[in-house]
């Protein structure tokens, strides 16, 4: 199996550590590679009228919302961070699953603060995306979900590669959303609402879960709803960690270590882990053909 981009720029580094390589050689060589990693997402992402990418996703968001000041769209962009701690701070009550699907269901901000982050001009974190897309070719993956999905963008990289695609989440609005942006380019994509529908039984070999876990009232059920939905020897990728010195009201869980003792109980097996750029796991349910595909775990 070939290496994952995390996998390779770490150990490109350790070439560095031993002064086969300089830091300079390193970090053009790891900005050639996220470049094309960027392709790929931008690729996904554009629309056919635009070839810069925050003009191509505020334009989108503007035309959903049916406002044609995109001056006004992109200045709630970027406060949208800001704006959606403060509605938590107003409106959730941290240990109440209604209050918190409440605001995820009902608040506008979200949708501008994620079409933001998808920039990638603050945060490159979402190119995970790109990872879990090289990890899914590598194992032939086929079906796809994206759990917690937000406002789509990470199925419409899978989509683009012709992945079948579910997403899930709690928030209806961000769902409508995503189904509109699948629609207005023509791409195939199944919507779930966990208020309303549950995940079909064995049906993914792949489940993407990416910056959802600390979001999360009962993270342990919902790693019984996901392997339940995983076809046997599927496999899940998501990103469990938060920084210690994360205080964003949103991050409600920062003890992971139940998580992963849930999912050895379940007979996942941790099969890969960035520990150089975003921090993000990969683990194969039990059962099915077993793939050779490298561990930093096992």
């Amino acid at each position: 199996m070939e290496k994952l981009l995390p996998e390779l720029l770490k150990n490109l580094w350790n070439t560095v550590d031993g002064k086969r390589y300089t830091e300079e050689q390193y970090e053009s060589e790891k900005e050639c590679l996220l470049d094309g990693y960027r392709h790929q997402w931008i690729g996904s992402l554009l629309t056919d009228r635009h070839r810069n990418l925050k003009q191509s996703l505020v334009a989108e968001l503007g035309a959903y919302l049916g406002t044609k000041d995109l001056t006004e769209v992109e200045r709630r962009c970027a406060a949208a961070a800001d704006e959606l701690e403060e509605e938590w701070a107003e409106k959730v009550i941290p240990d109440r699953r209604q209050s918190i699907e409440n605001l995820y269901n009902d608040s506008e901000t979200i949708l501008y603060e994620l079409m933001w982050w998808h920039t990638l001009l603050e945060d490159d974190a979402p190119l995970a995306y790109v990872t879990a897309l090289d990890l899914a070719r590598q194992l032939d993956c086929r079906s796809y979900l994206d759990f917690g999905a937000g406002v789509g963008s990470g199925g419409l990289l899978f989509a683009r590669q012709g992945l079948q695609v579910t997403l899930a989440d709690i928030s209806s609005r961000l769902l409508a959303f995503s189904r509109w942006r699948f629609d207005q380019r023509r791409l195939d994509v199944r919507i779930i609402d966990l208020k309303e529908q549950a995940l079909p039984k064995h049906s993914f070999d792949l489940v993407t879960a990416m910056d959802v876990f600390e979001h999360l009232v009962d993270p342990v059920e919902t790693l019984d709803l996901i392997s339940d939905a995983l076809r046997p020897g599927g496999v899940i990728f998501g990103r469990f960690h938060v920084d210690p010195d994360d205080e964003r009201g949103q991050h409600i869980v920062h003890d992971f270590e139940p998580c992963f003792e849930h999912l050895k109980a379940l007979g996942f097996v941790r099969i890969w882990e960035d520990d150089w750029l975003w921090g993000h796991l990969a683990f194969r349910k039990s059962g099915g053909k077993k793939n050779e595909v490298r561990s930093h775990a096992a």
